[in-house]
């Protein structure tokens, strides 16, 4: 095929959810190129905690479909954890309850239940979720993409109509503020401590009294400790203030994480939007363009969801 052909697709973004939107469509036939100004994992995606949980989305009754799609992905692909980095995990969802914020996955999670006294200090849920260990699954969603025909090209791009493709999508994240332009996109700040692992084999995820967010995601080798939501904060540099503080609230959660020893401080910046956007469009030549961002702190959790209804958008046929 030849570029700028009508079956030729340059996917812009090789975060999680450009990798996978590019691997559906290469999958279903589609030739399909992935243009990156940074690689994989050096992306905000390399840096998320990667629990399977809708955070920071919306519009919610669009993303809680595209969660459980992704569900069923991520439910497969625990079968081989070593190659794709993903595994269920069981731990407590803290300040969350069946009645309200849960019961829309309450029949996908046939084990979610309350949590009893000894598993959390407060009203909580006990899971059985996907947690991604992204480094690995990150190279997994590159290597696959590959295998199906895809390439991966790392330039930077000024303008979406720099592709040279009779499709675009538009996986940009944060960078669709300029691209777009679309000033709605905003960051959201996060920012975490990589510990070794005491010996802590469930997650936490916890907001205390004072609305502060602590996290604890077990990874191969390491522990991940949160983390932070600052909006409209531009700072990739790690604050040591803010990693003790961290630090601090995980270790009221697990007492054994104090005295483990810090391994890395990382942060990363959400791309937050009021609500995702998914949608097709045109370009001022007439070709096809699909924006496929603003997915906040629910990228991983909705990446496949959002990945088929993109392509289904991209390419009606294929």
């Amino acid at each position: 095929m030849e570029s700028g052909s009508n079956s030729d697709v340059v996917v812009v973004g090789a975060g999680i959810i450009g990798l996978t939107t590019a691997v559906v469509l290469a999958e279903r036939g589609v030739r399909v190129r992935v243009w990156t100004r940074d690689p994989a994992g050096r992306t905000t995606s390399a840096v998320a905690g990667a629990l399977w949980w809708p955070y920071r989305i919306e519009p919610p009754e669009r993303a809680r479909a595209w969660a459980l799609r992704s569900l069923e992905v991520y439910e497969e692909s625990a079968a081989r954890p070593e190659t794709t980095g993903v595994r269920m995990v069981e731990g407590v969802l803290g300040e969350t309850d069946l009645d309200s914020t849960a019961a829309w996955a309450a029949a996908r999670l046939p084990g979610l239940r309350a949590a009893t006294a000894a598993e959390y200090a407060g009203s909580g849920l006990w899971a059985r979720l996907p947690l991604i260990d992204m480094t690995a699954h990150l190279s997994w969603l590159r290597e696959r993409l590959v295998r199906a025909g895809g390439t991966v090209e790392e330039r930077t791009v000024s303008a979406l109509a720099e592709a040279d493709a009779g499709v675009v999508v538009n996986c940009t994240g944060l960078d669709a503020r300029d691209l777009v332009p679309d000033p709605s996109v905003r960051p959201v700040r996060g920012q975490l401590v990589v510990v070794e692992n005491p010996g802590i084999r469930t997650w936490t995820v916890s907001t205390g009294a004072d609305g502060e967010m602590a996290y604890v995601f077990p990874q191969p080798g390491r522990l991940l400790l949160g983390g932070t939501a600052e909006e409209d904060v531009w700072s990739t540099e790690p604050d040591p203030a803010v990693a003790e503080a961290i630090v601090r609230r995980c270790a009221a959660l697990r007492p054994e994480i104090a005295g483990a020893r810090v391994l890395g401080h990382r942060v990363g910046l959400r791309p937050a939007r009021d609500a995702v956007r998914l949608e097709r469009g045109l370009l001022p030549d007439g070709r096809v363009l699909v924006h496929n961002y603003g997915h906040g702190g629910a990228g991983v959790t909705v990446a496949w969801g959002c990945a088929e209804e993109a392509a289904g958008l991209a390419c009606p046929a294929a």
